[in-house]
């Protein structure tokens, strides 16, 4: 059971009701995860738009993995749930891949050395080494990839935390 509300869509603050509208429009329900966000205005607005911005320059597929990578560090159920749903039916990752993603590494080398890296920055904490960059670069990564890498790790840390302090309840079925 979720330790934070996970209100009812007409039950959220009136400044949360846009992004939730939004949320519903895209995936046809409003998940646990941004109905427990909705609890902040604030947050779940500052959410959508780091999300949609992010959205850009590195492809769905790179986004689920570093995501996959991230909740298996920081041991986040509800992502890891969540991820694997939206891995498998949108970005369509094979279940193999799937459990790649999680160990940090791909059958593809070029999502390897991405998803790689975004598990050391998670596992470190950004304190990675002037080779864990090298080795990115020497994969095709430009410095704006790396930066994005980054942010991506950094968007997942911040929903896993809230889905592990919320204690968010799964609502993505099993794959």
């Amino acid at each position: 059971m979720s330790r934070i509300t996970i209100p009812e869509i007409a039950a959220a603050p009136e400044g949360s009701q846009a992004a939730l509208g939004a949320i519903n429009a895209k995936l046809g329900r409003v998940p646990n995860f941004f109905r427990v966000l909705s609890n902040s205005p604030a947050a779940i607005t500052a959410h959508a738009a780091l999300n949609q911005g992010l959205g850009k320059g590195l492809d769905l597929k790179t986004r689920e993995r570093i995501a996959l990578a991230v909740a298996a560090v920081n041991g986040c159920e509800y992502c890891d749930a969540a991820h694997t749903f939206t891995g498998h039916n949108f970005a369509k990752l094979s279940r193999d891949e799937i459990d790649l993603a999680r160990q940090g590494t791909s059958a593809d080398p070029h999502a390897a050395a991405a998803v790689h890296f975004a598990r050391k920055v998670a596992e470190a904490r950004g304190k990675v080494s002037a080779e864990d960059i090298a080795a990115l670069r020497s994969a095709g990564f430009g410095d704006g990839q790396i930066v994005k890498i980054v942010a991506v790790v950094a968007e997942n840390f911040f929903t896993n935390l809230i889905n592990n302090v919320a204690a968010t309840t799964v609502d993505f079925p099993a794959i």
